[in-house]
């Protein structure tokens, strides 16, 4: 399984950017094109932040919620 990071749609892009691995690894996300992360790189991100060697990654995904019908 893969992760693709796109800051482009993360709901905390410019709030959380400043301490997430992304951003400490990369840049800041203007300079930052879409990324994917396999699960053994996402694991060993996961233990450098666990360790505080790192910001986690603080990417925030859009969740469809269920449809609501106005009256």
């Amino acid at each position: 399984m893969t992760t693709r990071i796109d800051c482009d749609s993360c709901l905390v892009r410019g709030l959380a950017c400043h301490d997430c691995v992304v951003t400490v690894l990369l840049g800041p996300p203007p300079e930052i094109a879409p990324l994917t992360i396999d699960d053994d790189e996402q694991r060993a991100l996961d233990v450098l932040a666990d360790g505080g060697l790192v910001p986690p990654l603080r990417m925030v995904r859009p969740v469809a919620g269920p449809e609501v019908e106005s009256a």
